[in-house]
């Protein structure tokens, strides 16, 4: 933090002398001045200097320039008032006493008792110094002495970022640096605490010999930060210390040692270079581990010793309409960052990118290319090499900016291309799934699509509907069959090693009839909606692999969709009604209901949802007979920060419940929480041969402005924990965050289970100093509304 911007100052007061100068040049003897002031030019810049004051004299025989009573002086930006301020040509020193108040024009306010310097400034005393900066950063001490023009020492200083106490201003702050001296030096732009005792709610915890930080001029500035802690089952206590350097402008670096009691030195760094058009980051690390054993026999973690990863990360604009970056990461093993929890590479699946955007006013363009990291267990990598590798998938989207016959002309493109290592198939209750066969698939696929609506004086709007779309497809895969518990299954049908081209094209017409009803504080919006879409039967239903529809849950929100299917590998074919109403409310008080409901019938051809497929898409969906389950879903919003909605599909011949997702969320300055129930019934076909109960449920209580208790859990009622329990406390003010935080895991299944099944995470953060972790406590963080967080968030 700087205590003096040096170059202003010393214009700053050059100019207060010379203007005082002038001002005793302009009378003989002793004279006195009134509260009008006196404006003079300046010596070395030509700003203007404004001075009054109750008393000004001049003594031309001892030369002593004299200003008393309430003086203000204004230069440049610069803003002071003092009780006295006195210039002796003789000597060259200015002096200025009682309750000095030094404004600069960064905003940084300076306060002392006395002020003893040379005309210069290049040295000089100052008696019950404090500063206060814009950011709420102090600084004081007893006394200060100027050594040259670079450096300024402090004595018995005090260093804090908190605000003192409204109540109570000599009260101590929640944290403060006491040392014997501070040094300010302006070259170096830092506050050096010598002797430096650090004191928590006014009691001394820890001393050290020495503290640098930056002044508040500097952005980024090599050192040691503040080290960072970990307590984990197999890794035991860890504690690292990051390095940070300032390679240049534009480019650092943080290498971070860390020693684990139970497994010995990681290293890590990351490498960051920012561009005029984006950055990019390279980080590293890597372990010999001393205990492997610790870990569970059989296990990526025990079965690799010297253990390692390095990883690339870039974002860039080419224009305003274009970008590019990529995301990737290769490991020794396939468990090393999640295991070692380092940060942006932690997760159970990392997906490795690249990608190329475009977006203009009528059309969009996406090409991606992803590898996906599977973070798990099992050495082998198995289910690392059952993920698909998308070489590429691209996605464009262009809308004809002129009408087309009074309608909107819309075009869709898709490339798709993909190669797998090892079949991904699997049986339960019987039933087989195949969710990707080992070896290449590739597809494009292009669709025109042309709708116009028309608006009758009765308020009528019709909507006719034409597509036309065309797929080529080939694929070189192996046979879909595997044996599992002394039992073969086996795909029939299936194209292993064929090229095909595939059809579809639709009219539809959609009808809706909005009713608009109003009552003496609210409105209202009744809107019944029918749709017909007439198409001939999907071709090869089923003997081509289906890689990105497989993810198919029919409820309220696609209940009016052309195609339902998620993704291109499947059509919907066959002519199918859908019948159903919109409703939306509101009212004056700020009261909100939303709600939709209807079915879908299936009126000629065959029924896509109902033929087979690899991953049995359709089955058990609703949609696989002639009438569908009924879907409803409806939501409110209430203006106290409450908010409730539900979604339901119910059986279409006993109204029972075959899945429903129901969320309550509250928010106010006190308590927010969010509490969430799904229930799905067993779908043996398409893989669950269990009911399914699931409640998550996260929150956070503020006990005080200050202190808040969070937590969250998600939760199997039929027995497991589906994800991560936490629990913790946070405290958070303008100048300290701290949280603690305990988590572990479930054990849905052993190949996917942490290697760390529990963790305490915490983490405190002082503004200005820097922050000390133990575990990942970021997340507990991620809600803060203080207007400020750690250095490395």
């Amino acid at each position: 933090m700087a205590v003096y911007d040096r170059g202003n100052i010393r214009r700053l007061w050059t100019a207060l002398l010379t203007g005082a100068a002038v001002c005793a040049y302009l009378a003989s003897g002793q004279v006195a001045i009134g509260q009008d002031g006196i404006f003079a030019p300046g010596s070395q810049d030509d700003s203007k200097l404004l001075l009054t004051a109750n008393e000004l004299t001049y003594n031309r025989d001892a030369e002593r320039i004299i200003a008393k009573g309430v003086v203000r002086m204004h230069y440049s930006g610069y803003r002071m008032v003092a009780q006295q301020v006195e210039y002796n040509q003789q000597t060259g020193r200015v002096i200025a006493r009682g309750n000095i108040e030094l404004i600069e024009p960064s905003g940084n306010k300076i306060y002392a008792d006395e002020l003893d310097v040379t005309d210069d400034f290049a040295q000089g005393f100052v008696n019950a110094l404090r500063v206060e900066t814009p950011d709420n950063t102090r600084i004081a001490g007893e006394s200060a002495e100027r050594l040259d023009s670079d450096v300024m020492v402090l004595n018995n200083g005090v260093y804090t970022a908190c605000l003192p106490c409204a109540q109570r201003p000599d009260k101590a702050p929640l944290w403060q640096v006491k040392a014997e001296r501070v040094v300010q030096d302006g070259k170096t732009h830092t506050v050096r605490l010598e002797k430096a005792r650090f004191e928590l709610f006014g009691q001394p915890i820890g001393y050290l010999p020495f503290l640098t930080v930056p002044d508040n001029t500097v952005k980024r500035k090599s050192g040691f930060l503040f080290p960072q802690m970990s307590i984990t089952d197999n890794l035991g206590f860890g504690i690292g210390v990051p390095y940070f350097h300032v390679l240049s402008d534009t480019a650092d670096v943080t290498v971070t040692p860390t020693y684990y009691t139970t497994q010995g030195l990681l290293l890590q760094a990351e490498i960051r270079q920012r561009f005029e058009t984006g950055y990019h980051t390279v980080r590293m690390a890597g372990i010999d581990q001393q205990s492997s054993d610790t870990f569970t026999a059989g296990t990526s973690d025990a079965l690799n010793d010297t253990r390692g990863m390095i990883a690339s990360k870039g974002d860039f604009s080419i224009n305003p309409r274009w970008a590019f970056g990529w995301d990737a990461m290769v490991q020794t093993d396939n468990n090393f960052s999640r295991t070692y929890n380092l940060p942006g590479y932690k997760n159970d699946v990392q997906t490795n990118q690249f990608y190329l955007t475009g977006i203009g006013e009528r059309n969009k363009f996406d090409l991606n290319a992803y590898y996906f990291n599977v973070q798990d267990t099992d050495d082998s990598e198995s289910e690392e090499r059952k993920q698909a590798i998308v070489h590429p998938v691209l996605d464009y989207r262009y809308f004809v900016p002129d009408p087309m016959y009074g309608g909107e002309l819309s075009l869709t493109t898709n490339l798709t291309s993909i190669t797998r290592l090892k079949q991904d198939a699997y049986a339960l209750g019987g039933y087989s799934r195949f969710n990707g066969l080992e070896g290449d698939y590739t597809r494009f696929t292009t669709e025109a699509e042309w709708k116009r609506t028309f608006t009758f004086d009765s308020g009528v709007q019709l909507t006719p509907l034409f597509a036309a779309r065309g797929d080529a497809m080939w694929s070189d895969m192996s046979p879909a069959s595997f044996t599992s518990g002394g039992t073969s299954y086996a795909y029939e049908g299936m194209m292993q090693d064929d090229a095909a081209l595939r059809g579809m094209v639709t009219g539809g017409l959609e009808v809706r009839y909005p009713w608009l009803f109003t009552a003496a504080n609210s409105n209202h919006v009744i809107e019944p909606i029918a749709q017909i879409f007439v198409r001939p039967d999907e071709s090869y239903s089923g003997r081509f692999p289906n890689e990105d529809a497989q993810a198919f849950v029919f409820d309220a929100t696609n209940l009016f969709d052309r195609d339902k299917f998620s993704g291109y590998d499947r059509i919907e074919g066959g002519t199918r009604a859908n019948i159903g109403f919109r409703y939306n409310g509101t009212f004056d008080n700020g009261y909100g209901v939303r709600a939709i409901a209807g079915q879908s019938f299936h009126l000629a051809g065959e029924n896509s949802f109902a033929s087979y497929d690899l991953v049995n898409a359709g089955a058990n969906s609703g949609l696989e007979s002639d009438r569908s389950d009924y879907v409803a879903m409806a939501a409110f919003d209430a203006p106290i920060g409450l908010s409730f909605s539900t979604s339901v599909r119910l059986d279409k011949d006993d109204l029972e419940i075959n899945r429903s997702e129901t969320g309550v969320a509250y928010s106010d300055r006190r308590v927010t929480g969010k509490v969430s129930y799904t229930q799905v019934k067993a779908q043996p076909k398409y893989g669950y041969n269990e009911d399914r109960d699931i409640i998550q449920a996260s929150g956070s209580l503020r006990m005080t402005d200050n202190w808040s208790l969070f937590g969250s859990i998600n939760y199997d009622l039929n027995g497991k924990f589906a994800e991560e329990r936490r629990v913790g406390i946070l405290y958070q003010d303008e100048c300290t965050i701290f949280t603690v935080s305990y988590s572990d895991e479930g054990t849905i299944t052993s190949n996917r289970q942490s290697a760390n099944d529990w963790s305490i995470n915490a983490r405190i953060a002082f503004r200005t100093l820097g922050d000390i972790s133990v575990g990942s406590a970021n997340e507990d963080w991620s809600d803060m509304d203080i207007g400020w967080k750690p250095n490395n968030y």
